[in-house]
């Protein structure tokens, strides 16, 4: 309870914040417009901000659960496999050199103006994130748990060691990268939709752009930072529910 209360403070002095902005600057609608004109619109054109949103939503999901999937699985043939470090590793690496809005357009040829697009955009988003953590998280299992598993495992110890020690202990190290994820998801969708698309927020935005509808395009973004908030919570509350034997420290201590 006091968390959704400093939560709502903490938007009611944004929303205030915004409002002075506005008035002191003397700012023009179509610069920036009120909060007042952005719930305006955003309950004017609430059909359509929910259909676009849910195709933005069905985005996001469906590249967070592949992005997972194959981040997951590419940190356990790392963790599994010296060879597969030495080939895979430095492929994961170079891919985060090159900018993700360049290989947008490709993708859109590739893959034309649907889902499956904006999908792999997510996809590869949150795909760095997931392996990353998980695999540090395996590379960190503590070194009494594994001596103590090969002494006590017997056949295929490797796979035994990874299964019953490594992955028990990296997953709260997985769950940061899927918390990171969920955060950083909507980029990929939204930067599909703004380089061709036939719905979603990022399309709508494009258009109300192309309108002079800034006040639309607000709402729009607010729909999405929503999407982004709710995801992120429903994440973390999955991961607490699933790893209740890894709760988050709340307390932060002080260092004197």
């Amino acid at each position: 309870m006091n968390s959704l209360i400093r939560g709502l403070l903490t938007l009611v002095g944004l929303l205030l914040i915004w409002q002075l902005v506005v008035t002191l600057g003397e700012l023009p609608p179509y610069i920036l417009p009120d909060p007042l004109a952005v719930v305006t619109s955003l309950w004017r054109n609430a059909d359509a901000l929910l259909g676009h949103a849910g195709v933005t939503a069905l985005e996001i999901v469906l590249g967070m659960l592949l992005g997972a999937l194959l981040g997951g699985g590419s940190a356990l043939a790392l963790g599994y496999s010296q060879r597969a470090r030495r080939w895979l590793l430095p492929v994961m690496i170079a891919s985060q050199a090159i900018p993700v809005f360049a290989i947008a357009p490709l993708l859109v040829l590739w893959l034309g103006y649907g889902l499956s697009s904006k999908i792999m955009m997510a996809m590869l988003i949150i795909y760095f994130p997931v392996t990353a953590n998980f695999y540090d998280g395996l590379r960190h299992t503590p070194r009494g748990w594994l001596d103590l598993a090969r002494v006590m495992l017997p056949t295929d110890r490797r796979w035994a060691v990874l299964r019953h020690i490594a992955i028990p202990a990296a997953l709260p190290a997985l769950g940061s990268g899927l918390r990171v994820a969920a955060a950083v998801a909507p980029i990929g969708a939204v930067l599909g939709e703004w380089v061709g698309s036939s719905a979603g927020l990022g399309y709508l935005m494009l258009h109300a752009n192309s309108r002079m509808q800034v006040d639309l395009m607000f709402a729009a973004l607010l729909v999405l930072a929503a999407l982004a908030v709710g995801l992120y919570f429903v994440v973390d509350a999955s991961l607490k529910w699933l790893l209740p034997w890894h709760p988050a420290n709340p307390e932060i201590t002080e260092i004197e």
